[in-house]
């Protein structure tokens, strides 16, 4: 029985509840609720687009005429939104209803697209087209792709190739585009072919402050540590500095100073050369996080500022 095939019910008449439940739909919607904190327009989009599908799906069932609905995506939004993580989910749905035969997905930047002399670029995209074939190709940063400032650049023949296998192979193959909204504006306006061929444009917002601190409360929680009270205010300041300096990169910075101070938090521990216990082994204190550089460097002007790769 396929995802649309419902028991009992009468012809020319399909059972909703029964078909929603068999395309697992609702399990993967819940699975990115769970693992994406906020995001609430991103979540619903994803909503509407599976909705979609699966009536695209019951039509064809009770007869009428579908045309075959244009899958490829862009995702524009700063690093670290979770782009990728809906990839994966967005695969797997396709995979459910029966777009795609795999339902895996192939993460694809412009180095592993375009090669770097004459006859080099071809068997590249290639090789990462018949990897993503089944599923879904999500490439990042797409925009690198292009570069009419060097006239003897190869990203041009990739596109090319892009564009065909994403109109040949649209049965079998989709294509999400990713990368900052600006220059994917750029990108689309240059490259019409491409924006032809995108039937969803999703928007991942930044996340908010409340937002960055529960999610470092939940990747510290999974890691079996947590915060106290001061330490937790700590981690909130410095989250609020963090935003406001160069290279942040939501959920992905967060989690990079977390892996940071527990260093800090381990060469704590050791320095004090006694017994610790389980509790102490846990708890992240408010010291681990305030001898960021983030802090010291606070009242430094962006420009002067080192923290391109704080810590």
């Amino acid at each position: 029985m396929t995802p649309v095939e419902t028991a009992g019910a009468s012809p020319g008449t399909v059972d909703l509840p029964a078909a929603l439940a068999e395309s697992n739909i609702p399990t993967f919607l819940a699975e990115l609720e769970r693992e994406l904190i906020g995001l609430a327009p991103v979540k619903e989009r994803i909503r509407d687009i599976a909705s979609l599908l699966l009536i695209s799906r019951l039509r064809e069932k009770v007869g009428l005429q579908t045309e075959q609905p244009t899958l490829h995506m862009s995702f524009t939004g700063g690093p670290g939104t979770g782009k990728t993580t809906v990839a994966v989910r967005m695969a797997k749905i396709l995979q459910h209803l029966g777009y795609v035969r795999r339902g895996h997905l192939v993460v694809a930047t412009r180095d592993d697209l375009v090669g770097q002399y004459v006859g080099h670029t071809a068997p590249k995209t290639k090789e990462m087209l018949k990897k993503a074939m089944g599923g879904v190709l999500f490439i990042d940063e797409a925009y690198y792709l292009y570069r009419p400032e060097n006239e003897r650049d190869y990203g041009q023949e990739a596109i090319e190739m892009l564009l065909m296998a994403m109109e040949n192979h649209r049965n079998d193959l989709v294509v999400i585009l990713a990368g900052y909204k600006d220059r994917m504006a750029t990108f689309f306006s240059a490259n019409p072919g491409f924006h032809s061929r995108i039937a969803h444009h999703i928007d991942f917002p930044d996340y908010s402050l409340a937002e960055l601190a529960e999610i470092a409360g939940l990747m510290v929680s999974a890691q079996h540590y947590h915060f106290d009270e001061a330490s937790k205010r700590a981690f909130t300041e410095y989250l609020a500095l963090r935003q406001r300096q160069p290279h942040f990169a939501n959920a992905r910075s967060v989690r990079n100073a977390i892996d940071r101070i527990k260093l800090r938090q381990a060469a704590r521990l050791v320095a004090q050369a006694c017994a610790v216990s389980k509790e102490e082994l846990t708890r992240i204190d408010e010291a681990d996080i305030r001898k960021s550089r983030v802090f010291s460097n606070a009242h430094e002007s962006p420009v002067s500022s080192k923290e391109g790769t704080p810590s």
